[in-house]
This record gives structure tokens, C-alpha cells and sequence, in this order.
């Protein structure tokens, strides 16, 4: 539907909305409930005024950013507009708030500024910085007298610098991607995470003064990124907190800026980490990652003690530290909803933030599978319904590439659970969470690598009598969305029905069409673009496969989504049409997925019902 409500236009099959997925009322509506309840991220303080907070809630309907008062306890919704609002922030002094203003889901705009306590009815938030070009955002830093925007567009990147509110400068601009990364607690640095050595995904840092002028610059060498996490929250310390991966994985290190001096923080921990300052300097929060599930732990600078922090068993989606030491974060398992909770310095831990409404009902514990794979061991994770297998069972791939599964909370994970569907996920090669190698291993054949560990991880479903085999759903959004259509031609034989969202389908026509941040990462992946490497790009394009697809295919898709553009879809589309192949489509009027919880109710209740009714035709 469009704004007026009005059906958008397709040439193409449409999928059915069902009015109900299940005969029993009371399923129905557990379903729908788990993406109706309210859901808070964690607030984000201002860092001199910390009792006045910003955070984004579903509870209008609509992802929106809220801002709360702390000292009074009043919540007031800041954005309200059709497709939702996701980027936002809080000045220091609490004073203002900024959010980015997009069209209809596109993600290209610019920054605007509003009073904390909300503007006049007949005026419009303003522009924040008059002098930054529209396009997509490229990081924010707020300070109290200097403010530093990243705009990313056809152009390349910009860097523009306000001092005391003005128009803003451009500080820097180069034609690869990049984007302001941090600002120093004084305001007299700035980084700037860039790629003028050819590859997004794995960035080098510089740091400048509000002119522009380089202080000093840090790359580790070709294929080896460097993310900056912040400046020490101490006034006047030159000391930046650094995730780099040097030995094969994301290890911590603090990087003198002025002295242009580094100390690597040695913690004897597997898997990965994330990390943020305590506010004395003197520590770290860190969130450690392994198999899917996190630990957050504090380590002491000085004395190199490192000490595990007593929070629940699951995933922790962000955290930080207060000023008076108490720990906020956002925590889920697999069977329970997620929350914002807050480890407080005496060692108790509660919910901090509790939304309006009824809490989303719970849903089944994850177990692991580690099956062996032609590159490696892949990690899945595996949720069953009641009784025994073989199930019909959804390989749920995930987006990224560079993301994980993990074990948190997941209502579309639920829903197919109480349609009495198996759910497994693949962390396959490219996957985060277990080593640079096994993230860049997709590097030069993305697409036909992950589906090697996807093959591999049907095998022991099958084998193992977790998987019917004659009733293995493949489905995914985004990147996941893109090794959907990929797996449908690639491996016709394992695949009883495909469900992608929001997917790469033509790979040539979509480089021509997306953002050039991703064109950028796209020539890293790769190794060049479509123009040097046309037969790569072919060889990875789902389009390239489609004579052999065999069964039904639904694909969802935003008209304005700027990562997966509509016109490479219809392309895909089209030419199952010219082949009479089995598909649905869905499309929307949005971008690259839905803020709006209506919206999401309705793309899930398509996708299962569709796969409901191909599987009762086979």
C-alpha cells in the first residue's frame, strides 16, 4: 500500500495477506502479539546532563525516537512519520536532540535538531547543520561547541565541522567511502574512519583537528581494519579506545593520539570482543563474544585485571556505563523477550525500562550444532517445536554478510516454531563472531562460499532426522534474502520452497542502482567492480541461475530501498515470468525493511502462509 492506502502497482503475482495463520485463536494471537508488545533499545544519556535520555520504541506502532527525563520520569515521543525514525542522539548538555529525516524509508537526508522538551506546535524541527549536502548519514559526533556530520553520497564522502552553531565546513571529502568515527572529550580531535586504500570493510583511522588537519593516522596493511570505539570520557586525554584485528581476530588496543603511542590489551578470552570506557578512564566494559552468546566483563587499565560481570545467560545487544558505575544494557535469549537492564555497583541486577503494555510472550531455547564444513567447522543454531522430527524445518540465513545469529530473542524465529516448523540458523563463512578468517573467507566468491556451509549444515539436518527432506524452507532478508535466491538455483535439490527479502537477485543491475557505500564494499568483496570483474559478478548473481529453479519462490521487497533497489528485483522477477516458474511477490512502500509493526506483521504473515500453501501442494 502507498500513503493513500492504495495497492502498489506489479505486474507480477501477488502473495495474499491471510486473515488469520492459525485456527486457534489464541496461536493467532500469540504471534501477532510478540511483534505488537513494546520494545525499548537502550537509552543513550547525554554525557553532561545523563538524566536526560534519547531511545528508539515501537510503542506508537512505529520505530520512533523517544526522549526521557530521568529526574521527572516523563517519556515524550519525539518523531512521528509514516515509515518511522532510527538514527538519533542527545546532545551533551541534554539540551537538544537530533534525528535523521529520510524519505519514506530511503536512508538519504540530512540531520535535524529539536529542543529536548519538544518544539512548537507550528514550527518544524530545523536543519542542523545548513551547509551539509543531503545524502547518507556517515556518522555523528555531538559536542557542546563542535559538531562533526559524515555524509556519504554518489560524490564520495564529506566531513563538515560546525563551531558554535554555525553553517558548518567541509573538513574533508575524498571519492571512497568513509565517515567521522569519534571526537575527543575536549573537542579538539576528531577520527575519521576512511577507506583511501580501495576497501571499506576493513578501515584505517585518522585523527584531525576541527580543520581538518591530520594529528596522526593508523592502518594495520591490507585486510586488516581498524574500528574506532571513542575517546577516553576524561577531559584533555589524547587516549582512543581501538578495536583492531592484527591476530586473526577483534582485540582491543589504546592508542595515544598526541604521542602517537599504542598499548594492546592482552585478555585471555576466546572469540571476540566490543568494548566501552568506564567513566574515570581507568576501565573498560567489555562485551565479549562466543558462540553466539555474550559475557560482559570489567577490565582495570593499570593492573590488567580482568573480572567477569554476573549478568544472565544470552545475547547483550549494547551496554554502557553510567556516571555513577552502574552498567545499562540490552539483554535476550532465545526463549525470553528482550529488555534494558542495569547491573548496579552493589552487584544487583534488575529491569531498568519497562514499556507500556503486556511483555511479548516467550518462546523456545536455541541448542548449538557444530558441523564440519569445506572451510571449517560452521556454528548453527537450532529451535524445535514440540514432538519429534523429522520436521518441516526453515534454514533461516542471516543478512550482513558480516553479522551472526545469535542466541536472542526472535519473534519471527517464533512464529515458524508455533507453525510446527524446525528453525536452524548458519553462521556460514562471513559470518562475525569467529575470526577475520573465517569473515573474509567469502572475499572473491561471496555468495557460492556461505552456500557450501548451508549444504553442509542440510546434510547433518537431514542425516540427523531433525529435517524432513522433502520439506527444507530456505529464507532470508537482505544479504540472507540475496543466498536465498542464490540457493534456489545453485542447489534446486535441497529446497522445497524460498522465501527472500529484500534480496540482491541481478547483481550487475544492483551495483549500477544501490548506495556507493555499498558499491564500495561490494568492489572490497569482490576485488574490483562489475566493469573489471563482469564474470565474477555473474557467476555470484542469483539471475544467472534462474533456468535452474524449480521450486516456488516468494520475494518481498521496498520500492525505495536503496541497498537492494526494486528495478534488479523485477528483473528477477521477470524472468521467472518468462519461464512460468512457481512465485509470489509482496512489495511495500518503504526501504530496505519496515519500521512500522503493522507492516512487519503483515510481511511475516505473507511469507509463512505462502510457504504453508506450497508445501501442501507438493
Amino acid at each position: 500500500m502507498d500513503e493513500a492506502g492504495s495497492p502498489l502497482v506489479t505486474k507480477h503475482p501477488v502473495a495474499p495477506e491471510p486473515e488469520s495463520l492459525f485456527d486457534d485463536t489464541a496461536a493467532d494471537a500469540r504471534w501477532r502479539a510478540r511483534f505488537r508488545a513494546a520494545r525499548v533499545s537502550l537509552p543513550d544519556w547525554a554525557r553532561d546532563a545523563p538524566d536526560r535520555n534519547v531511545y528508539l520504541s515501537n510503542a506508537s506502532g512505529v520505530w520512533e525516537t523517544y526522549a526521557w527525563d530521568r529526574s521527572t520520569g516523563i517519556h515524550r515521543q519525539v518523531t512521528d512519520r509514516p515509515n518511522g525514525t532510527y538514527n538519533s542522539a542527545v546532545s551533551p548538555d541534554g539540551e537538544r536532540i537530533w534525528w535523521f529525516a529520510d524519505t519514506d524509508g530511503n536512508e538519504f537526508g540530512h540531520w535535524v535538531t529539536e529542543p529536548f522538551a519538544g518544539h512548537p506546535i507550528a514550527e518544524e524541527p530545523r536543519k542542523a547543520m545548513p551547509a551539509a549536502p543531503d545524502g547518507y548519514p556517515a556518522g555523528l559526533e555531538v559536542g557542546r561547541s563542535v559538531v562533526a556530520i559524515g555524509i556519504s553520497n554518489d560524490d564520495g564522502t564529506k566531513v563538515l565541522v560546525s563551531k558554535d552553531n554555525g553553517s558548518g565546513e567541509v573538513i574533508y571529502a575524498h571519492e571512497n567511502d568513509g565517515g567521522v568515527a569519534a571526537q575527543s572529550r575536549d573537542e579538539r580531535y576528531l577520527v575519521i574512519a576512511h577507506s583511501e586504500h580501495g576497501d571499506n570493510r576493513h578501515t584505517a583511522l585518522r585523527v584531525v583537528d576541527t580543520t581538518g588537519k591530520a594529528v596522526a593516522d593508523k592502518w594495520d596493511g591490507k585486510g586488516k581494519g581498524l574500528d574506532a570505539i571513542g575517546f577516553s570520557p576524561v577531559g584533555g586525554d589524547p587516549r582512543l579506545l581501538v578495536l583492531h584485528e592484527r591476530r586473526g581476530r577483534e582485540e582491543l588496543l589504546i592508542w595515544d593520539v598526541e604521542q602517537d603511542t599504542e598499548t594492546e590489551l592482552s585478555l585471555d578470552l576466546p572469540g571476540e570482543v566490543s568494548a566501552a570506557w568506564y567513566p574515570d578512564g581507568r576501565s573498560i566494559l567489555v562485551v565479549h563474544t562466543y558462540k553466539s552468546r555474550n559475557t560482559l566483563h570489567q577490565y582495570l587499565i593499570e593492573t590488567n585485571e580482568l573480572s567477569l560481570l554476573d549478568t544472565p545467560q544470552g545475547t547483550v545487544g549494547s551496554a554502557g556505563v553510567r556516571p555513577d558505575g552502574t552498567i545499562e544494557y540490552s539483554w535476550s535469549n532465545a526463549a525470553e523477550p528482550s529488555m534494558v537492564r542495569a547491573l548496579f555497583t552493589d552487584g544487583t541486577d534488575d529491569v531498568l525500562l519497562t514499556p507500556p503494555g503486556d511483555r511479548a510472550p516467550g518462546s523456545v531455547p536455541v541448542t548449538d550444532a557444530f558441523v564440519p564444513g569445506p572451510g571449517g567447522e560452521v556454528h548453527a543454531l537450532i529451535a524445535t517445536p514440540d514432538g519429534e522430527g523429522p520436521f518441516p524445518t526453515v534454514f533461516s540465513l542471516h543478512g550482513g554478510p558480516h553479522s551472526a545469529d545469535e542466541d536472542r530473542f526472535s519473534a519471527y524465529r517464533a512464529v515458524w516454531i508455533d507453525a510446527g516448523f524446525a528453525v536452524v540458523h548458519v553462521n556460514y563463512r562471513g559470518s562475525t563472531g569467529y575470526g577475520s578468517a573465517w569473515r573474509d573467507a567469502i572475499e572473491g566468491r561471496p555468495g557460492l562460499t556461505e552456500l557450501e556451509d548451508v549444504a553442509a549444515v542440510h546434510d547433518w539436518a537431514v542425516q540427523s532426522g531433525l529435517a524432513d527432506p522433502q520439506k527444507c524452507v530456505v529464507a532470508g532478508a537482505s544479504w540472507g534474502g540475496y543466498l536465498t535466491l542464490l540457493a534456489m538455483g545453485v542447489q534446486p535439490e535441497r529446497w522445497a520452497v524460498g522465501a527472500a527479502g529484500v534480496p540482491v537477485a541481478d547483481y550487475l543491475a544492483a551495483y549500477e542502482d544501490e548506495m556507493e557505500p555499498l558499491r564500495a564494499f561490494d568492489r572490497a568483496l569482490f576485488g574490483g567492480s562489475p566493469e573489471e570483474l563482469p564474470d565474477l559478478y555473474r557467476e555470484c548473481s542469483p539471475i544467472t541461475y534462474i533456468d535452474q529453479v524449480r521450486a516456488p519462490v516468494l520475494v518481498w521487497a521496498g520500492e525505495n530501498d536503496p541497498r537492494c533497489p526494486i528495478r534488479q528485483i523485477d528483473n528477477y522477477l521477470d524472468a521467472l515470468a518468462e519461464r512460468n516458474l512457481p512465485y509470489e511477490e509482496y512489495r511495500y512502500d518503504a526501504g530496505h525493511g519496515s519500521l512500522v509493526v503493522a507492516e512487519t506483521i503483515k510481511q511475516v504473515a505473507i511469507e509463512v502462509h505462502f510457504v504453508q500453501r506450497m508445501l501442501e501442494t507438493r
